[in-house]
């Protein structure tokens, strides 16, 4: 397999993730779903040319993407759990009755 068949795989999986992003703006499950999904496919060109050009800094940088999904996943979660007991609803239109 060659660069070109990663990129175009991390290109198709981002653009279904701007896709999902765009065609659904109520779920914010959905929303956060398809933001992880863009940074999968953003690491996973990060790999395809570190190994490609045979430097390990692509991959290392990976681990740090990594690291801050996971963190921004945990945190968002959180807050999701925290709209559903006040809201009952995930509902991103919900929002706007929040006061804070």
């Amino acid at each position: 397999m060659t660069l070109s068949h990663f990129l175009i795989l991390g290109a198709i999986l981002f653009a279904i993730a701007i896709v999902g992003i765009f065609l659904n703006r109520k779920n914010l499950l959905i929303l956060l779903m398809s933001i992880e999904l863009m940074l999968l496919a953003v690491n996973m060109n990060f790999v395809a040319f570190s190994h490609y050009l045979g430097d390990a800094a692509g991959q290392v940088f990976v681990f740090f993407i990594l690291t801050v999904a996971a963190a921004e996943t945990a945190i968002g979660l959180a807050i999701l759990v925290v709209l559903f007991r006040n809201l009952s609803s995930i509902n991103v239109e919900d929002l706007d009755s929040l006061k804070g």
